[in-house]
C-alpha cells in the first residue's frame, strides 16, 4: 500500500512534496488504529474475556507468590551495619522476639504490631550466623542458575552441527 501511495506521490511533483512525506510518515497510525478497531470488536467473543480473566488471575497469583515468598525467606533490606538483627523468633500471631546487635552490644527486644519495647541488655553476645536466611537464600539461587548455564554451555559444546 505504501508502494501505490510513494508512487502516486511521486507523479505528483515537487509542489505538494510536504503533503507527501507527511502521509506517508503518518500512514502506519491510521493503519494501526484499523487493527486496532478490528481487535476491539473481538472482545465481545466470550472467549477472549475469560482469556483476558484467567491472565489478570495468574498475574494475580504470581504476586501473591512471590509475597509469600518474600515473607517465607525474610527477605529484608539490610542496614549499613551499624544495627543487625542476630536472631529472630515468633512469640505469636503479630508478634516477635529479636536479639539485635547495635555497635558490639547485643539488645533483646520485643516487636507487637504497636509496640517495640526493649526486654534485656545480653551480658554474653550471641555469635552471629555465619550467613543470614536471605543470603543463603541468595548464594543457593545464584549456584543453582550457574548450574543450568553451565550445563547448558556443556550441552552445546558437546552438540555437533551438519
Amino acid at each position: 500500500m505504501l508502494l501505490v501511495k510513494s508512487r502516486e506521490l511521486k507523479s505528483l511533483g515537487n509542489k505538494n512534496s510536504l503533503k507527501s512525506w507527511v502521509w506517508i510518515l503518518l500512514s502506519p497510525l491510521f493503519l494501526a488504529s484499523n487493527e486496532a478497531s478490528a481487535q476491539v470488536e473481538s472482545l465481545s467473543n466470550p472467549t477472549s474475556i475469560v482469556s483476558i480473566f484467567l491472565s489478570l488471575l495468574l498475574v494475580i497469583v504470581i504476586v501473591f507468590a512471590l509475597a509469600l515468598l518474600m515473607r517465607r525467606f525474610n527477605v529484608t533490606a539490610t542496614g549499613n551495619g551499624q544495627l543487625n538483627v542476630v536472631a529472630s523468633m515468633v512469640a505469636g500471631t503479630r508478634e516477635r522476639v529479636l536479639v539485635i546487635e547495635v555497635g558490639q552490644e547485643q539488645h533483646l527486644i520485643g516487636v507487637t504490631a504497636t509496640n517495640i519495647n526493649h526486654l534485656a541488655k545480653l551480658e554474653n553476645p550471641l555469635q552471629k550466623p555465619t550467613s543470614s536466611s536471605a543470603e543463603s537464600f541468595k548464594d543457593k539461587l545464584t549456584q543453582a542458575l550457574a548450574g543450568k548455564i553451565q550445563s547448558g554451555i556443556n550441552s552445546t559444546k558437546g552438540a555437533t552441527h551438519d
